[in-house]
This record gives structure tokens, C-alpha cells and sequence, in this order.
């Protein structure tokens, strides 16, 4: 007669329903992540942006290859507010030529590095950028761009999580999220 052990069956039973809930917690985790959807939006490599809470449109590439953004910004000027801070003063205008002068906190100071030549040394503050109905405050880098085709260079720090690029679609979205005039 063979003799079977009880502890040795109800043990495996256990390792099994621990890998079980193991993977399930695993699952969670996954799709528990800020920005994570099952269905994300499909957009194209240019797309318009409007950018602060303005009415500002301007055209904007979407680069998953780089990992900042930036955006065309002229007369930038850094300064020392009157509560000690340091903030940075710049200009922005969209493709009619209206002009939006914008005053906003230094984030900090990035050094990119530019395919020929040495790092370029760029303040960082937090514009608010309207992509299609995704309104969010992303890091920009503060440079000129008019030597660019497109104003804004969305890096993936402000794609990820939010949609899918296909290389070949353009113009998508029309930006659509609410906004408010400045004064």
C-alpha cells in the first residue's frame, strides 16, 4: 500500500494559487500606471498645439526620438523676481504673427546637446500644451526655432502614455481643450 502525503499535495495547491495572485497583482501594477490606457489615440508626426492659456496655435512635431520638447521662443530674458525666485521672460508668436509674451517660473536650466557643435545651455519652464482633447503642463526648453519647419518639438517625456505616432499621418486633431484668454 502506498502511503500519500497530505502536506505535499495541499502545498502544491498553495505555490499554485500564489503564482496565480502573483501575476494577477503583476497585471494591476501594470495597468494601474498614470497615463496607462488599453486604447490609445492615433496621431500623426505634425500636429497643431496650442500652447499656454492662450489661444496660440502653432504646429508642432512629435518626435518620440527625442526626449525634451521645446518651443520657439524669442527675447528670452531671465531675471530675479521680487520674491527672490528666478523666472524667465520670453516671446512666442504663432504663424499670423500674433505676438504672446509670457512670464514663468525657471524649472531649470538643461544642457542639450546638438548633433554638431557642443551642448546648448536652455532654460526649462512649465507650459500648459493642448493636444488634441489632452490638455497637460509639460517641461519645454526655451530656444529659437526659426531656423525650424515647426515651432514645437514634442519629446517623448510629453507623448508617453498619451497616444500612438504613425510617421505616416499628419493633422490629425484639432486642439479642442477649453482656454482662457490672457491678459
Amino acid at each position: 500500500m502506498k502511503t500519500v502525503n497530505i502536506w505535499n499535495r495541499g502545498w502544491w495547491r498553495l505555490r499554485r494559487v500564489l503564482r496565480c495572485a502573483a501575476l494577477c497583482l503583476l497585471l494591476i501594477l501594470a495597468f494601474a500606471r498614470p497615463g496607462f490606457s488599453l486604447k490609445k489615440e492615433i496621431l500623426g508626426w505634425i500636429e497643431h498645439v496650442r500652447v499656454g492659456k492662450s489661444r496660440l496655435e502653432l504646429t508642432a512635431k512629435l518626435d518620440t526620438g527625442a526626449d525634451t520638447s521645446s518651443l520657439d521662443a524669442s527675447k528670452i530674458r531671465r531675471f530675479r523676481g521680487k520674491d527672490g525666485n528666478r523666472w524667465v521672460e520670453f516671446r512666442v508668436e504663432d504663424q499670423t504673427g500674433r505676438r504672446i509674451r509670457f512670464k514663468k517660473p525657471l524649472v531649470r536650466t538643461a544642457y542639450i546637446k546638438e548633433h554638431k557643435g557642443p551642448s546648448q545651455k536652455r532654460s526649462v519652464v512649465l507650459m500648459e500644451v493642448c493636444l488634441g482633447e489632452y490638455l497637460q503642463e509639460i517641461e519645454v526648453t526655451l530656444v529659437d526655432r526659426s531656423d525650424f519647419a515647426y515651432p514645437v518639438l514634442l519629446g517623448r517625456n510629453a507623448l508617453e502614455g498619451l497616444a500612438v505616432i504613425d510617421p505616416a499621418m499628419s493633422l490629425t486633431k484639432e486642439p479642442r481643450c477649453p482656454v482662457e484668454e490672457t491678459k
